[in-house]
């Protein structure tokens, strides 16, 4: 069973003592964000969620889109090459590039900017 072990305004510490670890999760405040992605012209931004290994085939966007990753995680193939982002991530996708992604076992949230 993990514990908390501590906090501040950016992170929690979490104790894992079968595994002898501690994991640092970040803690994201979604308006904060949401703000900075309109400051850096990002008209339009939400938070979207997809249920664990949701998959989404090749495809393109008209816009530039930004994806700043809340919980879970998502890979994401372009050019090649497939990156994983986890909690506290951002991934950018420029307009009408070709790209797939595929969530994490248990699904990914994330905040989506398009400008």
């Amino acid at each position: 069973m993990s514990s908390l072990v501590g906090t501040d305004s950016h992170s929690l510490v979490v104790a894992d003592p079968q595994i002898g670890q501690c994991t640092i999760i970040p803690v994201m405040n979604e308006s904060e964000l949401i703000a900075q992605l309109q400051r850096e012209s990002f008209s339009h931004a939400y938070v979207w969620e997809d249920g664990p290994n949701a998959r989404y085939p090749d495809h393109t966007h008209r816009t530039e889109t930004a994806h700043i990753i809340l919980s879970g995680e998502m890979t994401l193939i372009m050019n090649g090459e497939s990156n994983t982002y986890h909690a506290g991530d951002r991934c950018d996708v420029p307009a009408n590039a070709v790209h797939a992604a595929i969530m994490g076992p248990r699904g990914c949230r994330y905040l989506v900017g398009e400008r």
